[in-house]
């Protein structure tokens, strides 16, 4: 039998147990006959204010994230959707390949991570040069440079907001992200890529768009993006960015 709501696709849709900003940008970016259910991955300690901080919320996640997929599972989505970035850039392209089949071994299903989405958008859009924002620190930086670099895109600038905790990430306001935004952008690159799926960008970066004259990619929106595609549903979503809007 078909799900009453979720007719046409079930995501499930992972994400830290100390993430604010994946619920809301996903149901503010719904569409008929999709629903989304969200697993959250359990993380004791949110500090992340220096490379080693932030390498042990990594093992937190990591430590967690099997628990997380097992519970959400049992609602027997279609499909599951990283709704945490940092983990899926690690350790380049392999690394994220070896996390993609981690994810369907223990789901059983298919997945969507935010460095797949987002390597998959830049050729959608025939992007060849990037500048990148997070809220990571160095360590997390690395990782994605790396991830890019090896997937055939030129990082000429990745800035790092450096967030204390994991919780700061959703404090930083839209002021800091246009000044950001901003201040990384140049004749030089082709877009602007924004990881960190609790850095609440939806909306700012389809403003971006239309004072920078170039795509500015949100991380939960290019990730929804990827998941819809690869099941088939070609909705339009205005107001999201070019990517959802046109693509």
């Amino acid at each position: 039998m078909t799900d009453s709501v979720g007719y046409r696709r079930k995501f499930a849709i992972i994400m830290p147990s100390t993430n604010t900003v994946v619920e809301h940008d996903y149901s503010a970016m719904k569409i008929p006959g999709v629903t989304c259910h969200f697993g959250r991955i359990y993380l004791e300690d949110g500090a992340a204010g220096d490379n080693d901080a932030f390498e042990q919320l990594i093992s937190q996640i990591r430590a967690s994230t099997a628990e997380a997929v097992k519970v959400v599972m049992t609602c027997k989505p279609d499909y599951l959707v990283m709704g945490m970035s940092a983990e899926t850039f690690w350790g380049g392209k392999a690394g994220n390949e070896a996390f993609t089949q981690r994810m369907k071994d223990l789901s059983g299903v298919e997945v969507s991570t935010g460095a797949d989405a987002c390597h998959k958008a830049a050729e959608v859009l025939g992007i060849k040069r990037i500048a990148v924002i997070t809220p990571y620190q160095p360590v997390a930086d690395d990782q994605v440079y790396t991830f890019f670099s090896e997937t055939g895109l030129e990082v000429v600038r990745i800035k790092g907001l450096k967030c204390e905790t994991a919780t700061a990430i959703a404090e930083v306001q839209e002021d800091r992200l246009i000044n950001e935004l901003k201040e990384i952008d140049g004749d030089d690159i082709d877009a602007i890529v924004q990881v960190g799926t609790n850095l609440s960008m939806l909306r700012v970066a389809a403003e971006a768009e239309r004072w920078l004259g170039k795509p500015v990619l949100a991380i939960n929106a290019v990730t929804l993006w990827h998941a819809l595609r690869a099941n088939g549903i070609d909705d339009q979503i205005a107001g999201f960015g070019q990517l959802l809007g046109k693509h």
